[in-house]
Protein backbone atom coordinates (compact mmCIF):
# COMPACT_ATOMS: atom_id res chain seq x y z
CA UNK A 1 0.00 0.00 0.00
CA UNK A 2 1.42 3.35 -1.07
CA UNK A 3 1.67 5.91 1.66
CA UNK A 4 2.94 9.49 1.62
CA UNK A 5 3.31 11.15 5.00
CA UNK A 6 4.16 14.84 5.16
CA UNK A 7 5.47 16.53 8.28
CA UNK A 8 7.32 19.59 9.50
CA UNK A 9 4.68 22.26 9.08
CA UNK A 10 3.65 24.74 11.71
CA UNK A 11 3.15 28.38 12.58
CA UNK A 12 6.04 30.67 11.74
CA UNK A 13 6.52 34.41 11.58
CA UNK A 14 7.19 36.19 8.28
CA UNK A 15 10.84 35.84 7.39
CA UNK A 16 11.16 32.56 9.22
CA UNK A 17 12.09 29.10 7.97
CA UNK A 18 10.67 25.60 7.99
CA UNK A 19 11.82 22.27 6.65
CA UNK A 20 9.17 19.91 5.41
CA UNK A 21 9.65 16.16 5.06
CA UNK A 22 7.73 13.55 3.10
CA UNK A 23 8.22 9.89 3.92
CA UNK A 24 7.19 7.49 1.15
CA UNK A 25 6.45 3.81 1.60
CA UNK A 26 5.07 1.06 -0.58
CA UNK A 27 6.39 2.62 -3.76
CA UNK A 28 9.72 2.67 -5.63
CA UNK A 29 10.41 6.24 -4.55
CA UNK A 30 13.84 6.44 -6.19
CA UNK A 31 12.34 5.81 -9.64
CA UNK A 32 10.04 8.83 -9.65
CA UNK A 33 10.38 12.51 -10.22
CA UNK A 34 8.85 13.93 -7.05
CA UNK A 35 7.18 17.22 -6.30
CA UNK A 36 5.93 19.43 -3.53
CA UNK A 37 2.49 20.89 -4.01
CA UNK A 38 0.46 23.30 -1.95
CA UNK A 39 -3.15 24.34 -1.64
CA UNK A 40 -4.15 27.62 -0.07
CA UNK A 41 -7.70 28.23 1.16
CA UNK A 42 -10.04 28.82 -1.76
CA UNK A 43 -7.37 28.08 -4.34
CA UNK A 44 -6.43 25.14 -6.49
CA UNK A 45 -3.52 22.92 -5.65
CA UNK A 46 -0.31 24.09 -7.33
CA UNK A 47 3.07 22.55 -7.96
CA UNK A 48 5.73 24.37 -5.97
CA UNK A 49 8.90 22.51 -6.91
CA UNK A 50 10.00 19.18 -8.30
CA UNK A 51 13.15 17.09 -8.30
CA UNK A 52 14.43 14.47 -10.71
CA UNK A 53 15.42 10.95 -9.73
CA UNK A 54 19.03 12.08 -9.83
CA UNK A 55 18.46 14.98 -7.46
CA UNK A 56 18.15 17.96 -9.79
CA UNK A 57 15.61 20.31 -8.26
CA UNK A 58 13.61 23.07 -9.89
CA UNK A 59 11.20 25.61 -8.47
CA UNK A 60 8.00 25.69 -10.50
CA UNK A 61 6.25 28.52 -8.74
CA UNK A 62 7.82 31.90 -9.50
CA UNK A 63 6.87 33.13 -6.06
CA UNK A 64 9.21 30.69 -4.30
CA UNK A 65 12.30 31.05 -6.46
CA UNK A 66 15.33 31.92 -4.41
CA UNK A 67 13.56 30.98 -1.18
CA UNK A 68 12.62 27.27 -1.37
CA UNK A 69 14.93 24.33 -2.02
CA UNK A 70 13.74 20.82 -2.78
CA UNK A 71 15.93 17.80 -2.07
CA UNK A 72 15.64 14.06 -1.65
CA UNK A 73 17.30 11.13 0.06
CA UNK A 74 16.56 8.03 -1.98
CA UNK A 75 18.15 5.75 0.63
CA UNK A 76 15.59 6.99 3.16
CA UNK A 77 12.68 7.29 0.71
CA UNK A 78 12.28 10.86 1.88
CA UNK A 79 11.61 14.14 0.14
CA UNK A 80 12.40 17.53 1.69
CA UNK A 81 11.47 21.15 1.17
CA UNK A 82 13.57 23.82 2.85
CA UNK A 83 11.56 27.03 3.01
CA UNK A 84 13.29 30.29 3.89
CA UNK A 85 12.13 33.89 4.02
CA UNK A 86 8.57 32.74 4.42
CA UNK A 87 5.75 35.11 3.53
CA UNK A 88 2.08 35.15 4.56
CA UNK A 89 1.16 34.13 1.01
CA UNK A 90 3.04 30.85 1.57
CA UNK A 91 0.31 29.82 3.97
CA UNK A 92 -1.18 26.57 2.67
CA UNK A 93 -1.37 22.84 3.16
CA UNK A 94 1.72 21.28 1.60
CA UNK A 95 1.68 17.87 -0.06
CA UNK A 96 4.17 15.65 -1.80
CA UNK A 97 3.50 13.40 -4.76
CA UNK A 98 5.06 12.29 -7.99
CA UNK A 99 5.25 14.78 -10.84
CA UNK A 100 2.87 14.51 -12.52
CA UNK A 101 0.88 13.37 -9.51
CA UNK A 102 -0.44 9.84 -9.75
CA UNK A 103 -0.13 8.44 -6.25
CA UNK A 104 -2.81 8.75 -3.59
CA UNK A 105 -2.51 12.05 -1.79
CA UNK A 106 -1.40 12.13 1.83
CA UNK A 107 -2.95 14.34 4.47
CA UNK A 108 -0.47 17.13 3.93
CA UNK A 109 1.13 19.40 6.49
CA UNK A 110 -0.20 22.85 7.36
CA UNK A 111 2.12 25.83 7.02
CA UNK A 112 0.90 29.09 8.47
CA UNK A 113 2.95 32.25 8.12
CA UNK A 114 1.65 34.98 10.36
CA UNK A 115 2.82 37.51 12.90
Amino acid sequence: QVQLVESGGGLVQPGGSLRLSCAASGTPFSLYTMGWYRQAPGKERELVAHISTGGRGLNDADSVKGRFTISRDNAKNTLYLQMNSLKPEDTAVYYCNTRPAFLSWGRGTQVTVSS
